[in-house]
Parts: C-alpha cells; structure tokens; sequence
C-alpha cells in the first residue's frame, strides 16, 4: 500500500484510477463539507439546476460538521460523520462529476458499483480525532445553507489532511479487504502466547 501526497479537488487526469483500497493519502487543498441536511437540499437544486455554490467537477465531500471555532482557532472539532446516511446520494453527485467523498464506516453494495462505474473514491478519515483534524484546516468558512448551523456547507481549505483510501474505483473495499489481510498476515506469523 502506497502513500501518495495530493492537491484537491481531483483534476488531474487518472489519479483517482490509480488509487487503491488502504493507500495512506495526504490532501491538500479545497474540500467542502456536507451532512444530512444540506446533502437533502444539494439533491434538489441539482434536479432543479439551481445549484451553484461550487465547482462539482473534481470537487471532495467531508461528511462532517464542525464546531465552532474556540478563541485563535480557525475551526473547532472537524471529524468525520458516519457516511451511509449518504449513501442516497452517492450516485447523483458523482454524475455531476464529484469525485470523492470523506467520512467513516462502510458503504454499501451501490456506492461501491457508482465508484467504480463513475470513477470515484471513498476516503476514511479517523473518527474520534475530529480536535487533531482541525489542525489540518488552515481555513474555514460557510458558503451555503449557514441556517442550519453546523450542518451548513462549510468551505475548508486544509493541508496535509490524512485519509486512506476506503473503495477505490475497482469495487475494492478496505473494510473487506482489510480484515483478510490481518487474518493472513497472523496465520503466517502467529502471535507468540507470551506476547498476548
């Protein structure tokens, strides 16, 4: 598994191809929060092709929602949400040329078949770390939706964000994948009963 260091949003011809379930990736750049509420209304201002808040082609969805920014802070606590809330809305983005999206937990058997069939990514941030993230964001601020709160569409200009690669565009899944590996790598080396 490779680390690579990247620029976002991902507009470079075929690096999204060339990523692969549980690479390490360092992203810097624009990405741009988005949870429940306002993924609802994303949906229907692109049915309606009203939606101009910011560039979908190579754009990166964080599924979070930050906290408020304490005292000499650009942003407070910023991890990831759980994603398969999202999962509805997968398909609509990606075909409006979306290219990644950030969060935590699987996906399900659709997202996998978008991403593959449409050339996207799935990226998982670690959840818990949401105050050690938000020192990756240099800066923070609302650019749609600011009624609901923390849910509003935040624009984040981050730096050395890290993120592994949780589904490539080959239908490979980290969290299937993963475990086996694990499972392969103890069969070869058992763990010594001393050492447990």
């Amino acid at each position: 598994m490779a680390h690579y260091d990247l620029r976002v949003p991902f507009v470079e011809k075929g690096i999204v191809e060339a990523l692969k379930a549980g690479d390490k990736i360092s992203l810097t750049g624009t990405i741009y929060t988005a949870r429940d509420a306002a993924h609802k209304r994303i949906k229907q201002e692109l049915e309606e092709g009203s939606f101009h808040y910011f560039p979908l082609t190579g754009a990166v969805i964080y599924y979070c929602g930050p906290t408020p920014a304490p005292p000499g802070r650009v942003i407070g606590s910023a991890g990831p949400t759980t994603s398969y809330r999202m999962d509805p809305y997968v398909s609509l983005l990606v075909q409006h040329g979306v290219k990644g999206f950030i969060g935590k937990g699987k996906r399900s058997q659709e997202v996998k078949e978008v991403l593959k069939t449409h050339g996207g990514v799935y990226l998982i941030a670690t959840g818990g770390a949401g105050a050690l993230l938000s020192t990756r964001i240099l800066s923070a601020k609302v650019i749609a939706y600011p009624d609901l709160g923390p849910e509003a569409i935040f624009e984040f200009y981050v730096k050395d964000f890290p993120v592994i690669v949780g589904i490539d565009t080959h239908g490979n899944d980290i969290y299937e994948i993963g475990p086996s590996m694990w499972l392969n790598t103890l069969q070869k080396n058992p763990l010594n009963p001393s050492e447990r």
